[in-house]
């Protein structure tokens, strides 16, 4: 069981990166314009990679818990497949939506 656990550890992380690529890709396919697709497409994946990094991450500097938390783990993990959705790419939004709540269920019932 321990080991099932590690790997949805690893699966969260994955998760995490896929996220930010994502994003980064769906901010260069919506923008207009050289300047509004860096800032989109670098922006988009920076914020939520702070935003994650001070309210959710496990070393985070003022780590929320409970309803927030889940409320913030719903908006970082979900935009990824709703943006996947708007550019698309339906298959992959239902995929990484799937791989998501797979995770999330499994990290709520083993309390990681």
């Amino acid at each position: 069981m321990e080991g099932l656990k590690m790997l949805n550890l690893g699966v969260r992380f994955l998760l995490e990166i896929m996220a930010l690529i994502i994003l980064g890709y769906w901010g260069f396919q919506v923008s207009q314009g050289t300047i509004m697709k860096i800032t989109a497409g670098i922006g988009t994946p920076l914020l939520a990679a702070v935003i994650w990094g001070m309210f959710g991450a496990p070393k985070a500097s003022y780590l929320l818990t409970g309803f927030p938390f889940l409320i913030l783990e719903i908006i970082i993990f979900g935009l990824p497949a709703v943006a996947l959705f708007f550019i698309e790419k339906q298959s992959l939004a239902y995929i990484y939506g799937l791989m998501v709540v797979i995770n999330l269920v499994l990290m709520k019932i083993w309390h990681q």
